[in-house]
């Protein structure tokens, strides 16, 4: 299995809107590209302020390997998505692990 996490910051206008639909279209994903066991996405609401960094949007995708996530992000609707949300996007944090 291998694990892929993505933590976005987005602009401060973004709104509570905006930032459903992301969440939204991220979960499309797991029906739709190949090779995806798992995907959990939503809002930051930890109450753990001082340690969120700005970060408001998480992504969770787990694959049955790494080439299923190297495939998922060459994917037409990953791509779609990166052009999608890039606006409103200021910074990001990427983890990908393989695990038993």
């Amino acid at each position: 299995m291998y694990e892929h996490i993505v933590l976005l910051k987005l602009k401060p206008n973004v709104t509570i809107n905006e930032q459903d639909e992301v969440v939204k279209h991220a979960h499309a994903f797991k029906d739709a590209i190949p090779g995806i066991v798992d995907l959990s996405a939503g809002i930051n609401v930890t109450e753990e302020v001082e340690r969120m960094q700005g970060y408001t949007l998480g992504v969770r995708v787990t694959f049955a390997n790494r080439q299923a996530c190297r495939d998922y992000i060459r994917h037409p609707l990953h791509q779609g998505f990166l052009q999608r949300v890039g606006p409103f996007v200021e910074g990001i944090v990427v983890m990908d692990y393989p695990f038993a």
